[in-house]
């Protein structure tokens, strides 16, 4: 369908004509199509016939003023009054249509503005995935994402690459982009990705359980923009043009996915050194040096990536319940409630305080794991200890720890005299 162009343009079209030149080189002056152009060669300035046609929402004209014509703060969304059309009225043509009828009875909306903010360094990073469709790393192209992390006071960019985008990836790249700023502001602004928010978006939306432990063993808040507000995480939406220009993944063929990350990081790095940070007027590498003394330094072991995160009260038995499975965990922690994650082939438990107690196996045919050295200790104010093990659970212990080829047949004997 021919674009609508404003009345210069079509001027331009007709000298250009004029001039002999193709319809083709014209539309590619213009920015349209060519059948654009053959459009308005044929017309000869006659008078575009689409003006005179009525809209096909005049005759829902009253309905329309009545919704402009209700009191409110906010300017009128012509979305849900076309969905009200639709449900309550019948109207059986597009949105489009209302939204010009609107604009040409009311007159454009006015302009909205937003409040630009310069975060202080330390507060603040941005993050957002970027989809690159075909990547080359070896075996044809593919489809792979960039997690990218952006320090909003310095700019400093992180890229980290992925072949896929669920919880597990997800934790792994934040992990992997707070390595390469080296700490963690107090806040990251993210978009409302599934992996981070379990319902809603923004302000009003729901942080995922898991996302939200994770965020609290790394130490930073959570930020949800508003949804298509591209302008709330503005830094990291130029980031991710600027991985596309830092390396050419169209056209390059790298030796895997080490390879790219390896590609990648040296581009940042060089990048880095000759961008201009707008807000203290030095190289990005530079002011990132300074912003990086103020960032919350990355805990000695970063968390495990995990898709489920539950809290449990620890029985009296030592026990915890996690996907129809019992760990054990040390004892003085009976009757507190403990936290389990559920990583890529482990189970671990962290203390309210985020202390690692025990790491398990995941999704194994065995249902109980016991670690002996949980029920060892002295009492607490709180707990007392378990009582030793007997004569018998002793003699089973001393069996269970040694293989099977070099238990003695007198320890047999030993333990069946003990059981008379």
């Amino acid at each position: 369908m021919p674009c609508r162009l404003r009345r210069e343009e079509i001027v331009t079209i007709e000298v250009l004509d004029s001039k002999q030149v193709a319809a083709r080189a014209i539309a590619r002056q213009l920015g349209v199509c060519e059948g654009t152009v053959r459009y308005h060669l044929k017309r000869k300035g006659a008078a575009d016939g689409r003006c005179a046609k009525p809209f096909a929402a005049q005759e829902f004209a009253p309905v329309i003023e009545a919704w402009f014509s209700t009191p409110s703060d906010r300017p009128v969304n012509v979305r849900a009054l076309y969905d009200s059309l639709v449900a309550d009225h019948g109207y059986r043509d597009s949105y489009k249509s209302v939204l010009r009828y609107v604009r040409h009875r009311f007159g454009a909306p006015p302009i909205r503005t937003y409040r630009r903010v310069e975060t202080p360094p330390g507060a603040q990073a941005q993050s957002d995935w970027g989809i690159f469709p075909r990547v080359d790393l070896g075996a044809g192209p593919e489809r792979l994402s960039a997690f990218v992390m952006t320090l909003s006071y310095s700019r400093m960019p992180a890229i980290v690459w992925s072949t896929r985008e669920d919880q597990l990836s997800w934790l792994e790249c934040h992990n992997r982009a707070f390595e390469r700023l080296g700490g963690v502001p107090a806040v990251n602004r993210i978009d409302n990705p599934k992996t981070a928010m379990s319902a809603g978006a923004g302000a009003w939306g729901t942080i995922h359980p898991v996302y939200a432990a994770y965020a609290r063993s790394m130490g930073f808040h959570v930020d949800a923009c508003a949804p298509r507000s591209p302008e709330a995480k503005g830094k990291v939406e130029s980031k991710v043009r600027l991985s596309r220009r830092l390396v050419d993944v169209a056209r390059e063929r790298f030796e895997g996915i080490e390879g790219l990350q390896a590609r990648s990081d040296e581009s940042v790095r060089k990048w880095s050194e000759r961008a201009v940070c707008p807000a203290t007027g030095e190289s990005v590498a530079a002011t990132w040096e300074k912003e990086r003394e103020l960032l919350r330094p990355l805990p000695a072991v970063l968390p495990q990536p995990f898709d489920l995160s539950v809290l449990r009260v620890v029985g009296r038995d030592a026990l915890v319940s996690f996907e129809s499975h019992q760990y054990s965990v040390p004892f003085e922690f009976s009757g507190l409630t403990v936290e389990v994650r559920g990583c890529a082939g482990k189970v671990q438990i962290l203390s309210a305080e985020g202390r690692l107690l025990r790491e398990y196996p995941r999704g194994t045919a065995k249902r109980l794991w016991i670690d002996p050295s949980c029920y060892e200790g002295q009492s607490t104010d709180r707990v007392l200890a378990p009582p030793p093990l007997g004569a018998m659970g002793s003699r089973l212990a001393e069996i269970i720890a040694m293989p099977v080829e070099q238990r003695p047949l007198d320890l047999y004997a030993a333990l069946a005299e003990v059981a008379r």
